[in-house]
């Protein structure tokens, strides 16, 4: 009786919820601690009511997005299957390249024009058989991704927003470059944000900005699943597009590019034990710099999401109806 008046004083009793009420109920009496079971009717008829919930009455989702570069448009890929399965999404914090995708995200661009922003930057790549470093030094020669190609989008696409009028709330990280300080963007325009966090320190000038002068934020947090519970977020999604170095740096360049990396990797595996669930796409072998595969990425993200979103669904699932459990 106590299910059936939640469900009711939250004004969406109806005859199928009393039917997932008692298969709660059942469950309940089973165990203590529930667990969704295998069973795809039962996890459907769950999940359908769950998401259609709103926190507090469910756990309030957060997706984590890592930096990465190149590596970092996995997270578009990650998205299009959240998006198209229907996965909650309450907040979004990210940083560098997934600053950039979970800012277009939040803006409530079409996950099409997300895609088309991958193929115009894979498109910039000269040719496909440029190593990193050669792409290293494309930047430079403003043929591969320059500041102004970076300015120019970010500003077409996220200059007329602030934080206040996303339609998700976000938040990116970018950091102090005389201080070090770890500065978290939450509110004020999001363009200026989202170019400091993706501002790559040792190729791209500091981005000056109220007194400060600012750089990529994975330097400090590589994923920000501290930042997702900032704004909000009681249930962590973390999608990881960590680099897998196979051969020695080539020039100083290179060398900088992969201790960001590993740097980035050390905090990464801090980050993750603090998600409820970790998404990791296969990149690693996709150099920061790897523009021209952009789109490989992406298809990497679809690829993970897919295989996991059985396994992710259950697991959002027994939260979500445990936390129900204990309001009763």
């Amino acid at each position: 009786m106590k299910i059936v008046s939640y469900f009711f004083k939250n004004q969406i009793f109806t005859a199928s919820v009393f039917l997932s009420c008692f298969i709660l109920l059942s469950c309940a009496q089973i165990s203590f601690s529930l667990e969704i079971s295998d069973d795809d009717i039962l996890t459907d008829i769950l999940w359908a009511k769950v998401i259609n919930l709103n926190p507090p009455d469910r756990p309030a989702v957060g997706l984590a997005l890592s930096g990465g570069g190149a590596r970092g448009f996995a997270h578009v890929g990650v998205l299009d299957v959240l998006s198209s399965s229907s996965f909650p999404i309450d907040y979004i914090s990210g940083t560098s390249m997934g600053a950039i995708i979970g800012a277009l995200y939040s803006s409530d661009m079409a996950m099409d024009n997300i895609w088309d922003f991958g193929r115009e930057t894979a498109s910039r790549k000269i040719s496909k058989d440029f190593s990193g470093l050669k792409a290293i030094n494309l930047i430079f020669r403003d043929k591969l991704i320059s500041p102004k190609y970076i300015t120019e989008f970010i500003q077409k696409n996220l200059g007329t927003f602030t934080f206040e009028n996303l339609k998700y709330p976000f938040a990116c990280v970018a950091m102090d470059f005389k201080t070090g300080e770890k500065i978290i963007f939450n509110s004020g325009p999001v363009d200026i944000a989202v170019r400091a966090s993706a501002n790559l320190p040792g190729i791209f000038k500091p981005i000056e900005y109220r007194h400060r002068h600012l750089v990529d934020g994975g330097v400090v947090d590589f994923l920000p699943v501290d930042v997702a519970k900032i704004l909000g977020a009681q249930w962590i999604l973390a999608s990881v597009t960590e680099s897998e170095p196979e051969t020695l740096p080539e020039s100083v360049l290179f060398s900088l590019m992969q201790v960001i990396d590993i740097r980035g990797s050390l905090l990464s595996a801090r980050a993750q034990d603090e998600a409820d669930f970790v998404l990791k796409p296969a990149v690693g072998s996709i150099q920061t710099a790897d523009f021209n595969k952009c789109i490989e990425a992406g298809e990497i993200g679809v690829v993970e999401t897919n295989s996991k979103l059985k396994k992710l669904k259950k697991a959002y699932l027994t939260d979500a109806v445990n936390l129900i459990m204990r309001k009763i």
